[in-house]
């Protein structure tokens, strides 16, 4: 869920808050149960959800583990950029197997997690379109062994 520069979001007050943590704890938590524990209505949850989602706030999607279906290597690329950075993130974000850019500061300028159907797979989209996107400079590859902690539970503030 990309943020938009420049754009600052209103805080979210405290109800806002605890959907989001009701929905951080079971994404398919009804919003009947929300509304017990929030003291809100069914449809007032509804509206608060709708409203987080469509000013990109939260989204609610199924977490997968890709090996499971069926994609062998996942891998953070890390990018440095000859230019400007945002057009070469952008075009990193539009191809499908990126799943998040970054922008970022230290050794890399971009970071960006893919995941492929095999090492061949991987090949040629570091190779045929991640390097031969403009501005692109150098790749440094680090692959994916085994997943160990993936959380979505870190709470509003």
């Amino acid at each position: 869920m990309p943020a938009t520069p420049g754009r600052r979001l209103p805080a979210l007050d405290e109800v806002s808050k605890a959907i989001v943590e009701q929905l951080q704890q079971d994404g398919r938590r009804s919003y009947a149960a929300i509304g017990k524990v929030v003291g809100l209505s069914e449809a007032a949850v509804r509206q608060r959800v709708q409203k987080l989602i469509d000013t990109g706030v939260m989204q609610v999607v199924a977490v997968t583990d890709p090996l499971q279906l069926g994609f062998a290597r996942q891998a953070m690329v890390g990018v440095k950029v000859s230019g400007p950075l945002e057009p070469v993130a952008d075009a990193l974000a539009a191809l499908d197997e990126v799943s998040y850019v970054v922008i970022t500061a230290g050794a890399h300028d971009l970071l960006a997690e893919v995941v492929c159907e095999s090492d061949d797979h991987l090949l040629e989209l570091l190779s045929g379109r991640i390097r031969a996107i403009p501005g692109v400079v150098a790749t440094e590859t680090h692959t994916y062994l085994q997943l160990r902690k993936q959380p979505y539970s870190w709470g509003v503030r």
